[in-house]
């Protein structure tokens, strides 16, 4: 008996694995493929896309492509003026169009990611669902609260764009998939859409395999690690506030305490001045795991973002306390004190990052619960037969 064809269309190529939304889309579509759907994976992409081969295979059945939009900084400059905001303008291809609507014609349902993809669409058929990984505008929003005259205007009117395209485009799909009760929420107040279902956030249990951390940590010093891209504006928001303000105070007691930032791309002005407070940058690296296990504590300094943050649950699936602010685990089932420390202001975050580096006893049962909770709750297997249900819920409705 055929299964049903699912199309699962992509805004952006999946592979590198270097982005949360990357990690999430591909360990739910790993963990669907063989089951109840059929799966035609539809996204751009760059040209050395070869080179992924197996991880392709690894994740649909069948896979359409066409190559991925190159801009230019003047180009994305000039799309300010547009009625679409730039993140989503950039996304427009009329080849792309095409190809997808050769491939929409056979498939009996529509997951649409994020909702970008929408430009890549000539019609939304009865039976779609959008998965957003974020409440779009808000991390404009956000970026618009927190940025320096004249970025401020910039994100304030592109939060102005994306806050109405969000909301007319999850309006065009029969049900919205959010990934946290907390954005399933807001998705629904915000838009008015009658049908937004939430699932868990996941983690590669395989992968990110636990180990405890590290014994007693000098008294002067101790290492402390960010992963994130570091070109991505709220990690680089987050960083300055972390090298800024919270940094200085740890140093103060801990005059020989390092820092490693662990992802793509950090511009030659971070370096520098990460270069003067005992902060490295790696730049992009195949595998984050060595670099996060060499460390006594992980953070998650962000105060600009949306969605879940896959690097928590990987830092507790690995067995790395960790401090982070209240919006850096928003919408994550987790209990403060008891898997992680939670902190907003400077002197509370530099607090808590010493809190973990002088208490051997607390790092390791922090660890340990986060690493329970983590097993027990949030394996890709469980979130993908949570997103699995909800397809054949609304291809049967």
């Amino acid at each position: 008996m055929s299964r049903p064809r699912l199309l699962f269309l992509s805004p952006r190529f999946l592979f590198p694995l270097d982005q949360g939304g990357r990690i999430r889309t591909a360990g739910i579509l790993r963990a669907m493929k063989g089951g109840a759907f059929e799966i035609t994976l539809a996204s751009p992409v760059p040209p050395d896309a070869g080179r992924f081969g197996a991880e392709i295979e690894s994740v649909c059945d069948r896979f359409v492509a066409w190559p991925a939009p190159r801009r230019a900084v003047t180009e994305r400059v000039a799309m300010l003026a547009r009625r679409l905001p730039v993140a989503v303008a950039s996304d427009v291809s009329e080849e792309g169009r095409r190809i997808v609507a050769e491939a929409l014609a056979p498939a009996d349902l529509l997951v649409a990611d994020f909702p970008h993809s929408a430009v890549l669409l000539d019609r939304v058929p009865e039976r779609s669902l959008i998965f957003t990984h974020n409440v779009e505008a808000e991390i404009f929003e956000r970026h618009a609260k927190v940025a320096r005259w004249p970025m401020r205007l910039v994100w304030a009117s592109q939060a102005r764009k994306m806050r109405r395209f969000e909301g007319e485009t999850l309006r065009r799909f029969a049900t919205a998939i959010a990934v946290s009760a907390r954005d399933a929420e807001a998705l629904a107040r915000d838009y008015g859409h009658p049908r937004v279902r939430p699932i868990p956030t996941g983690v590669d249990l395989e992968f990110h395999g636990y180990s405890d951390p590290p014994g007693t940590v000098p008294a002067d010093g101790g290492t402390v690690v960010f992963s994130g891209a570091m070109d991505w504006p709220a990690n680089i928001d987050g960083l300055r506030f972390l090298m800024e303000e919270v940094w200085p105070i740890v140093r103060a007691r801990r005059p020989a305490v390092r820092g490693i930032g662990v992802g793509r791309n950090p511009s030659d002005t971070l370096r520098a001045q990460g270069a003067k407070l005992g902060w490295s940058f790696t730049g992009y690296v195949d595998d984050v795991r060595p670099h996060v296990r060499a460390a006594d504590v992980s953070v998650i300094p962000l105060r600009v973002g949306s969605g879940t943050r896959l690097k928590a649950f990987e830092a507790m699936a690995s067995g790395r306390p960790m401090v982070s602010t209240t919006l850096g685990v928003e919408g994550l089932d987790v209990t403060p004190g008891e898997h992680l420390l939670v902190a907003d202001d400077a002197g509370a975050f530099a607090a808590a990052i010493l809190r973990l580096l002088d208490d051997d006893a607390l790092r390791l049962g922090m660890a340990r619960a986060a690493r329970a909770l983590v097993e027990a709750k949030f394996g890709w297997d469980v979130v993908a037969r949570a997103f699995e249900a909800i397809c054949r819920d609304t291809l049967e409705t």
